[in-house]
């Protein structure tokens, strides 16, 4: 990096700490902490909820699916309408109207504390799956620019991300997600500009590269459940996303910052519509690497070329922007992943807190006792996440290992809400027999390829919450009707 570069990127991370400890006293209470007193304009949610989507999952996972395959991950963005839809008309009202900070609190409410309790555990998991990859990505960008051990970056990243989400608060995360969602943007747009007008030929001869290689393609639009098509992304989508506006914690602490619904109902569209085109701009970037390389080959390492399509972009940051561009791309990679650990570390420490320590452990407990665990509870989870991203340094496709990573671990969650939503005579012993054969099925679907048929899953992995999800919502909803007869 030159001294201009090293000076944008130390700029920014002084500034992403001075953010910090200007909330570090609005913290400093339980509800500052969790839920920033419920003072927030609904734009800035929106762009907090915006930058959560943008983490460098996005912001590497996506160049690198494009370049190696086609758009057809833009599918899970278009289905993000639609769950937004539901999250405007149901879910945000719920949650506005039961007044818990934890999602799940309402689950306990409906079905009793084991409900409360599987879904914690599970929404920990996904958490730990995705600040890994989101650490992991991250890394491999800066192993591209300073030569130093991926493990070592790791570990640097997660404590300095760490540190910053223990000062700040929530307050301090929606604030500095709505400054990194416009850095990552406009780095974005760098690229992209960068490199339409860096071929030989023009602008022109990017398109006409990436269409005759199908690199604008949305997939297969056959209706199969086995390979990734367009309607199978699509479907997996629509469940992750409601899960993601239903059941997350991460966004649904988000609503009671808001001032109002009115306000929270917003921030829920800025948020979608912001992410879908900028998505496709991502997407676009891969598509344009691919033509950019293809045309001028000399420029790729084999090392690069042969490590799988998520290091290709990296390394065009490093050696192809102008001096000054290459500190903002790295500064803008860094927002991408503090935008979405600090919601995941901050959003999980919540749930500690308020489902197992004020919960079971020390039930009335004064503030300063909750939000010296909140912060306690930070630290180790940013450990926790830190040590996932070492164990995947092998792993090749990120954006496929997070997909698969959320669809396990997610256990069906949505499924239980739905059922307790829309299925109103539904009791306890009835979803719990929906849960315990989800359960199973989703076992059965994550470790059975490794059997001969008929007992393999004959699924593609990305069905795995679909039929989870669904299989908990039938058969919870089946018993339920059956005991009424």
């Amino acid at each position: 990096m030159t001294r201009l570069d090293i000076a944008v990127f130390a700029l920014y991370i002084a500034g992403v700490a001075g953010v910090g400890c200007i909330f570090y006293r609005r913290a400093s209470s339980t509800s500052g902490f969790t839920s920033a007193d419920g003072r927030l304009p609904g734009w800035v949610v929106g762009l907090s909820i915006f930058g959560t989507y943008l983490s460098s999952i996005s912001f590497l996972a996506l160049p690198g699916k494009s370049y190696s395959g086609d758009w057809n991950a833009f599918a899970f963005s278009l289905s993000l309408p639609l769950a937004a839809l539901a999250a405007v008309r149901w879910f945000a009202p719920l949650y506005r109207a039961t007044g818990d900070i934890s999602a799940y609190a309402y689950l306990e409410k409906r079905f009793g504390v084991w409900a409360r309790l599987y879904a914690m555990t599970f929404y920990l998991l996904t958490q730990f799956a995705r600040v890994g990859t989101i650490l992991f990505l991250v890394a491999l960008a800066l192993e591209r620019l300073t030569g130093w051990d991926i493990s070592m970056i790791i570990v640097a990243t997660g404590c300095l991300v760490t540190a910053y989400t223990v000062i700040g608060g929530i307050e301090a995360v929606i604030w500095t997600d709505a400054i990194q969602s416009a850095v990552l943007t406009a780095g974005a747009v760098v690229c992209a500009v960068t490199l339409l007008f860096g071929m030989p030929e023009g602008p022109g001869q990017l398109f006409t590269v990436a269409a005759e290689h199908g690199k604008f393609s949305l997939g297969s639009f056959a209706v199969s459940f086995t390979d990734s098509t367009f309607w199978l992304v699509l479907i997996y989508g629509l469940f992750i996303n409601l899960q993601n506006f239903g059941i997350d914690q991460t966004y649904i602490q988000r609503y009671h910052t808001a001032r109002s619904l009115a306000e929270t109902k917003r921030s829920i569209w800025i948020g979608t519509l912001l992410y879908m085109p900028v998505s496709a701009l991502f997407l676009f970037i891969g598509s344009a690497l691919f033509s950019y390389y293809t045309v001028q080959p000399e420029l790729l390492p084999d090392a690069v070329a042969t490590g799988g399509g998520d290091r290709v972009f990296p390394h065009f940051i490093v050696s192809q922007l102008p001096s000054g561009f290459t500190g903002l791309l790295i500064a803008a990679l860094f927002a991408a992943a503090m935008s979405s650990v600090d919601s995941s570390l901050n959003s999980s420490a919540t749930i500690l807190m308020t489902d197992v320590y004020a919960r079971f452990i020390r039930k009335g407990a004064g503030d300063r006792a909750n939000t010296l665990f909140l912060r306690i509870a930070t630290i180790i989870l940013g450990a926790t996440g830190t040590g996932t991203a070492l164990l995947m340094i092998s792993i090749r496709g990120a954006l496929d290992m997070w997909w698969r990573l959320a669809g396990m671990f997610s256990g069906g969650m949505l499924g239980l809400f739905l059922l307790g939503v829309f299925a109103r005579r539904a009791t306890s012993p009835h979803a719990a027999s929906g849960v315990a054969a989800g359960l199973l099925v989703i076992l059965w679907a994550s470790f059975s390829r490794q059997m001969e048929a008929p007992l393999a899953n004959p699924f593609h992995p990305l069905m795995t919450t679909v039929i989870g999800t669904l299989v908990i919502f039938s058969v919870g909803g089946l018993v339920s009707r059956s005991a009424r007869r």
